[in-house]
């Protein structure tokens, strides 16, 4: 069975910084790219950044330049390193793996920034 298990979110103020982390369980972890998500009330969920099996990044134009996506194979875990923070990053924050047989999903971690 395929877990992903997501840690690191909070309360933190403008300007700051967040490490999430999602530990999975169940695949063959360094040949699984690897997604965060996010979701706002009222809002589409939005694809954050994408990390593929040789660590090739991509990221949504809202946060290129503030978060970096990243992985330890060793560990099984990828990282979401968030600076910079803004009030419209709060969210739940999903970790993903997608393949042509699987789509699964984390319990979400809530990411809030507010003075």
């Amino acid at each position: 069975q395929v877990q992903l298990v997501e840690s690191g979110g909070g309360l933190v103020q403008p300007g700051g910084s967040l490490r999430l982390s999602c530990a999975a369980s169940g695949i063959i972890f360094r040949f699984a790219a690897m997604d965060w998500f996010r979701r706002t009330p009222g809002k589409e969920r939005e694809l954050v950044a994408h990390i593929t099996i040789g660590g090739s990044t991509n990221y949504a134009d809202s946060v290129k330049g503030r978060f970096t996506i990243s992985r330890d194979n060793a560990k099984n875990t990828v990282f979401l390193h968030m600076n910079s923070l803004k009030p419209e990053d709060t969210a739940v924050y999903y970790c993903h793996y997608g393949s042509r047989t699987l789509d699964v999903w984390g319990q979400g971690t809530q990411v809030t920034v507010s003075s």
